[in-house]
């Protein structure tokens, strides 16, 4: 293609994704009041989704101010992860002020322990080009710091004019995201290419984001590699597991669909003794904890709940069928108590749950076929004989019921999880100092 040419053709696609944005746009201001409507009836199950609504649009009490270390985790996975990078942040710009944002209510409620005096906690901003100028008029960042996979065109346009280096971190891209965002790549591709830094977990992820037009990608590692449980949580899980005559098999981060599949294979697998073993499902969204409830009583199942418990579990829990997990932040404790953990998302094609921090926790894992949304730690775990991967979730029941009767099978199983969530840590370190390379010199 000849000079001129060439020069016509990316004129003509500039022109195409200008097109698209607006469209992009316009499609969403036209459904700002469905928008508005969600957050009103999520709110009626997780209230904190009513709570300053008038942030999601942009306004935000306070005066402006500059300088902020901004980072977004927009759930409660990518805000566990995004604490020890923050810490990192911390260590080495020890008079940084950060503001956090996110876009859920675990999330924002989670971020709460990472905030020191001067920082500032915050809804992402509704991705419209008013609202999205509004934020970065109000806290104009030195830095923005993105976690996994949040690519917002016009929040990383309004970055890019106002001159605030955004880092993609801890990102990740699986081959169907890969697929879904060529089809939108007028509007996704011009955002990608804005980037300052893209901080890739894998090789192969790092591969597909540049692919997708990210014009600087490092790979760094997993975060999640870096969360370190909280010992008191640990000492809670391992202080009900002695209290419990049975062991405990826990359903981790359970997905719609997977819990019926679960459920009708226990019922066809356990023991009806004394000291069978226990059921523990933690489902990954709070909503669906009611659903989950209801699924095992009409399973014929005598189900106890952790939230209605007082401390630890009470006498009629103890002779229960399945517990349910119906408390955030305790995932250190259920791990601890567990013998063995089913990774939800993994038996159904969802792509299945990080194991990561069931690895740190030393809780052995009985994975299924789909884990394709973190292939990589699937594939070293079992690699590094941390982990199992099965057919189906009958082969799974079948392998955890087993596990939980060979002792000594397990504890190796456990000691290799702990060694291998150990051999990969240090990414916080390494994406905290190519962060500060992006901030001005203190």
């Amino acid at each position: 293609m000849n000079p001129d040419a060439k020069s016509r053709a990316g004129a003509a696609t500039a022109a195409w994704q200008q097109v698209a944005r607006a469209g992009y746009s316009t499609l969403l201001a036209l459904i700002t009041p469905l928008y508005l409507l969600r957050l009103r009836w999520r709110g009626r199950a997780e209230p904190l989704y009513r709570h300053a609504v008038a942030e999601r649009l942009g306004r935000y009490a306070g005066a402006p101010s500059a300088g902020w270390v901004w980072v977004h985790a927009v759930s409660l996975g990518e805000t566990r992860a995004a604490a020890a990078l923050v810490d990192e942040l911390r260590a080495q710009r020890p008079g940084m002020r950060l503001l956090l944002t996110h876009g859920t209510a675990t999330g924002r409620e989670a971020g709460q322990a990472l905030l020191r005096e001067g920082d500032r906690q915050a809804w992402l901003p509704y991705d419209t080009p008013g609202v999205v100028l509004r934020f970065m008029r109000q806290f104009q960042p030195a830095v923005g710091v993105l976690m996994e996979t949040e690519v917002w065109p016009n929040l990383l346009h309004a970055a890019a004019t106002h001159g605030v280096p955004v880092v993609l971190a801890n990102a990740r891209l699986s081959e169907k995201s890969q697929r879904q965002g060529r089809r939108l790549d007028a509007v996704l591709r011009p955002a990608v290419e804005q980037l300052a830094l893209v901080l890739a977990q894998t090789e192969t992820d790092a591969r597909r984001l540049r692919e997708a037009g990210a014009p600087r990608v490092q790979v760094s590692g997993n975060l999640k590699f870096d969360m370190t449980p909280d010992p008191t949580l640990l000492d809670r899980g391992r202080a009900w597991r002695a209290l419990l005559p049975r062991p405990v098999v826990m359903a981790a981060a359970t997905r719609e669909g997977e819990e019926a599949m679960l459920l009708a294979a226990w019922s066809r697998q356990r023991s009806t003794s004394a000291n069978a073993p226990l059921l523990l499902i933690v489902p990954r969204h709070p909503q669906r904890f009611d659903d989950v409830a209801a699924l095992a009583v009409g399973a014929g199942l005598r189900m106890s709940r952790r939230s209605g418990w007082n401390g630890a579990p009470p006498q009629d829990a103890l002779a229960a069928d399945v517990w349910l997990g119906d408390s955030m932040g305790e995932m250190p404790v259920y791990y601890a108590l567990a013998r063995a953990a089913l990774l939800g998302g993994s038996f159904a094609p969802l792509g299945g749950q990080n194991l990561i921090e069931a690895a740190a926790c030393g809780c052995p894992v009985v994975m299924g076929p789909h884990t394709f949304n973190f292939a990589e730690a699937a594939e070293l775990s079992l690699a590094a004989g941390a982990a199992l991967r099965v057919g189906d979730v009958d082969d799974a029941v079948r392998e955890a019921l087993a596990l939980v009767g060979d002792e000594r099978r397990a504890e190796g199983l456990a000691a290799r999880s702990l060694a291998f969530a150990a051999e990969h840590r240090g990414v916080a370190r390494r994406m905290a100092q190519a962060i500060g390379e992006l901030l001005p010199a203190t």
